[in-house]
């Protein structure tokens, strides 16, 4: 606008010469240089005498320089201006530690190379390569943790003996589903705090932003497949083969520790997504058990409950407590179970609960007490077909492919129920499915944690 305004007082005379330098559009302002690499060592150089005699020269003239100069690199840079002896004591140094949330590192590797990476993954695969990277950067003992878990060995299912993983769960926020209730108790505001405090002196060390994004990148580009997703024995191959420094960084076993953790979370998302069971059946055939054991074998009756007609035999009491107990069980400790029930249901479930309290019988002490037991049971067997039927374990592999149909039909009916929960609990795809069932298969982990 002034420009402007000169120009129709003096027209074309070039009695006034208008200078400026692109400092110009920044004086009285802050200019700043992110990351002095390449282009910018030149630009840093450009402006070196103008930082340190505050005048900025524009031809013949000279222009005192009022603005706020900022050049921000990472300490391994500081050999870009080492041939300035007048910025040293210019320079700032400010703490900015690796990361140490586990998801954040994820949504680093996300955004770097592309959604489509977590296509290429098992689940938890490419969490726990974060995992890998994060244990390089915190410290391996914690006075807090040893504090406030006294027994480590207890979770080592789920963690290391240094208790490193529970805390990387904590950094995210997250207090694990896996931790006993007595230590969750114990986990109040104070023993958090101290916990949260002891992560402000880890993340000076270990492997850079710089270091993860280059590893990750080896790793992608080495075992991403189009026929195949990356699985937990790829991650461990990886690391384990890595060169020296990295390779060092790694505690001892750690990667040991990761690969038990996720075996032993994968096999339960298969027995969780095997298991079912019809809670009405369940309940029916807990009630007419109750009612079978208060009347002698041999005898036929009418359920109180379910007003079914029951022939107590031994076979029928057997079949139920196959269930709720053991296949292998000795006589002499059914015939032990049956007078427990037949005492709780008398003594108690009948003459106090149903006919005092008014209460129904799905509601008694007993009734919950045999259910758990059920429901207990059921889980726990959930795996026989993985370790005794073969035809279950080639059906598995099968799967999605001509040879599935030639397979028995109740067999397939329970794989592709396996294969669905999978991908509607856990959120497998197809393919990520079937190569959990086999990674299982393989590895034989109904054994391993039996």
């Amino acid at each position: 606008m002034l420009q402007n305004r000169i120009n129709a007082l003096f027209q074309d005379s070039n009695i006034i010469s208008y200078q400026y330098s692109r400092f110009a559009k920044i004086n009285n302002g802050i200019y700043a240089l992110m990351d002095i690499k390449s282009h910018n060592i030149e630009r840093m150089v450009e402006l070196h005498n103008i930082i340190s005699e505050g005048l900025h020269k524009v031809e013949d003239i000279e222009e005192r320089v009022d603005s706020l100069f900022f050049a921000l690199m990472n300490p391994e840079d500081k050999r870009s201006i080492r041939d300035f002896p007048s910025f040293e004591d210019r320079i700032q140094y400010i703490d900015i530690p690796y990361i140490l949330d586990m998801k954040t590192e994820v949504k680093i590797f996300i955004n770097i190379f592309g959604r489509h990476i977590e296509g290429g993954f098992l689940p938890m695969v490419l969490e726990n390569f974060a995992r890998v990277i994060i244990c390089t950067r915190i410290g391996k003992k914690s006075q807090a943790l040893a504090e406030w878990i006294k027994d480590p060995g207890k979770y080592k299912n789920f963690c290391d003996d240094q208790l490193m993983l529970l805390k990387m769960e904590l950094f995210s926020g997250k207090i694990p589903k896996w931790l006993e209730e007595e230590d969750i108790k114990s986990l109040d505001n104070k023993m958090l705090k101290k916990i949260i405090a002891e992560s402000e002196i880890y993340g000076k060390e270990g492997l850079s932003g710089r270091d993860s994004i280059k590893l990750f990148d080896q790793f992608y580009s080495k075992y991403a497949k189009e026929d195949r997703l990356i699985n937990m024995l790829d991650l461990c191959t990886f690391f384990n083969k890595l060169d020296d420094p990295p390779k060092r960084m790694i505690p001892p076993g750690f990667l040991e520790y990761l690969l038990r953790m996720y075996d032993y979370s994968v096999l339960q998302q298969v027995k969780e997504s095997l298991y079912y069971y019809n809670e009405e059946q369940i309940a029916k055939d807990i009630k007419n058990y109750i009612s079978a054991v208060t009347h002698d074998v041999d005898s036929v009756i009418k359920c109180i409950f379910t007003k079914e007609e029951i022939h107590v035999t031994e076979a029928f009491l057997e079949s139920i407590e196959n269930r709720l107990l053991s296949s292998n069980m000795d006589p002499k400790r059914r015939h032990e179970i049956r007078n427990d029930v037949l005492k709780e249901y008398t003594t108690r479930t009948l003459t106090h609960e149903i006919m005092i309290e008014e209460k129904n019988i799905t509601e008694t002490r007993l009734f919950e007490s045999l259910y758990d037991r059920y429901v207990h049971n059921l889980k726990k067997r959930v795996l026989e077909p993985f370790i005794e039927n073969e035809n279950f374990r080639n059906a598995i592999k099968d799967f999605d492919t001509e040879k599935f149909k030639a397979h028995d039909k109740r067999i397939k009916k329970d794989v592709k129920f396996l294969m669905g929960n999978l991908s509607k609990k856990f959120g497998y795809t197809a393919q990520g499915a079937n190569e959990a069932c086999i990674y299982v298969i393989d590895n034989d982990l109904a054994n391993k944690f039996k």
